[in-house]
Order: C-alpha cells, then sequence, then structure tokens
C-alpha cells in the first residue's frame, strides 16, 4: 500500500512538471490565451445582460422611490413650517391692526358679528366709559352705517342701517324730499314712504334729515340706485347703496353723543331711531 501511494505521488509530481514545462514554452504566445479569453466573455456577455439591466433598472427605481420618499418627508416639514409661519404672522398682524385700531379716538373695533345676525348688528369694544351711550350715530367711510343700540361699561351694540327694524329719517339732497330708509334684513336697504310722481333719479344723494337731535341732520347715507317698486297706496320704494360697505366692517367711528331719555347712562334698550 505505501509502494503504490509512493508511485501515485511520483506520477502527480511528473505531471504537473511536465504541465508546468508546457505553459511556460507557451509564454510567448500568451496573446492566444487572452484572445480566447475575450472570445469566451464576449459570448458570456450577451447571456448575462438580461441580468444587468434589471439590476440596474431595480437600482435605479430603489435609488427613486428613495429620493421621493426623502422629498417628501422634506415637503412635509416645510408644508408644517409653513403654516406656523402662517399662523403667527396673521396673528401678529391681527394685534397690530387691534393696537392700531384702538389708539384711533373716537372709533370703535368690531369685536363681534354674529352670522345669524350679520347683517342686523355688530359689537364695537366702546361703551358708556367712552362716552358712548344708545343712540349715538356710527359711521363708516364717513356714511351712516347705523346706530348704538345698547351700551354697557365697555362694549356696544350697533344696529346697521341694514337692519329690518331700524328706520332713519332721510331727505333727497337734489330735491329736498323727506323719506325714511331702513333694511330688508338681507343686506338691502330701502327709501320708502316716497309719493309717486317725485322727481327722483339714479344717483341722487340721500342725507339724514333734520327730525330730532338724536340724529344730526346732513349726514351722508348713500345714493339712489335704479331699482324701485311700488307699494300699496300711491307710494314708491328706491332701492338705496349705502355708502358704507356694510359688509366688511372692522371699525366704526363713534360721533359724540348724549344719553337720551328712554337711554341714560349704563342703561341698555334697542330703539328705532325716530
Amino acid at each position: 500500500m505505501t509502494e503504490k501511494h509512493l508511485e501515485k505521488e511520483w506520477i502527480h509530481g511528473l505531471i504537473a512538471i511536465i504541465a508546468s514545462l508546457l505553459l511556460l514554452a507557451a509564454a510567448p504566445k500568451r496573446h492566444i490565451f487572452r484572445g480566447a479569453a475575450d472570445f469566451v466573455g464576449e459570448l458570456l456577455r450577451y447571456p448575462e445582460y438580461p441580468a444587468v439591466a434589471a439590476e440596474q433598472t431595480a437600482r435605479r427605481i430603489s435609488f427613486w422611490f428613495s429620493e421621493k420618499s426623502a422629498l417628501q418627508d422634506r415637503l412635509d416639514i416645510l408644508e408644517e413650517e409653513n403654516v406656523r409661519l402662517r399662523l403667527a404672522w396673521s396673528v401678529g398682524s391681527t394685534r397690530r391692526l387691534q393696537d392700531e385700531l384702538d389708539r384711533f379716538y373716537g372709533y370703535g373695533r368690531v369685536t363681534l358679528r354674529e352670522p345669524l345676525s350679520w347683517w342686523s348688528e355688530v359689537r364695537i369694544n366702546r361703551g358708556t366709559m367712552d362716552g358712548v351711550f344708545s343712540g349715538t350715530p356710527v359711521l363708516h367711510n364717513g356714511y351712516l352705517a347705523g346706530r348704538v343700540s345698547s351700551s354697557e361699561d365697555g362694549y356696544s351694540w350697533v344696529e346697521l342701517l341694514t337692519s329690518s327694524s331700524l328706520m332713519v329719517p332721510v331727505v333727497i339732497e337734489e330735491t329736498r324730499d323727506l323719506g325714511v330708509v331702513a333694511g330688508d334684513g338681507e343686506g338691502g336697504v330701502w327709501l320708502l314712504y316716497v309719493p309717486e310722481g317725485r322727481s327722483l333719479a339714479e344717483g341722487m344723494e340721500v342725507k339724514t334729515a333734520m327730525v330730532s337731535e338724536a340724529l344730526p341732520p346732513g349726514i351722508p347715507v348713500g345714493k339712489l340706485s335704479a331699482e324701485s317698486r311700488k307699494t300699496s297706496g300711491a307710494y314708491l320704494e328706491w332701492k338705496v347703496i349705502p355708502g358704507a360697505d356694510l359688509s366688511k366692517l372692522y371699525a366704526l367711528q363713534v360721533l359724540g353723543g348724549t344719553p337720551g331719555e328712554n337711554a341714560p347712562p349704563g342703561k341698555t334698550g334697542r330703539s328705532a331711531l325716530p
């Protein structure tokens, strides 16, 4: 057994020596082996191409999804920051606007306007402590917007021209015809009790009439529109375009006044203009 094992080792060694001599002899012609290796590589390139393309495509898709996820996370962060910045800016702007409005003497800032009574009344941050009492006229942009219907120490309620319960005696500036302005509760203002046959026309100015001391005469109310309607009797109703922007009220000018007989200081009560 030992002799046979030794013979195999000698045979293996001899074969290795012969292979080494053959490779050494072929070394000057190694370009033949290189060409053969290149040929084999070229042949293997075609079967490998689908796998390589699939790998590259999968890598691109994975990178695209990861990049999109990172961008989406960044976008969410930026949107949250934008919302916070907008909120902070809005709060700061609101406070600055409130401070600016509060500095104007004779002006009241609108602090409440309920949706169900949008065209009827608003609340302002001026009251009896500021010399505001029931019956005081209130202006917006120099035009009559309504009058104070009730007043407390630190706030008052203002009944608007568009309220159906407020009636204001007025005069047409061009013709000196008298009438009454009242709202319809839905944003419209109408001139009432004008006899038919009067020479009224679109664009004529409507101002408060000299009827009582509670309402100074000559306060601009608005202008007549082209719309009119006939009522029972011999009267026409003309739609009035108010000079005050009653849909957007932020601050109202409160004219100085004194409490009337039905509204002493500290008392409240809502009533129409006489």
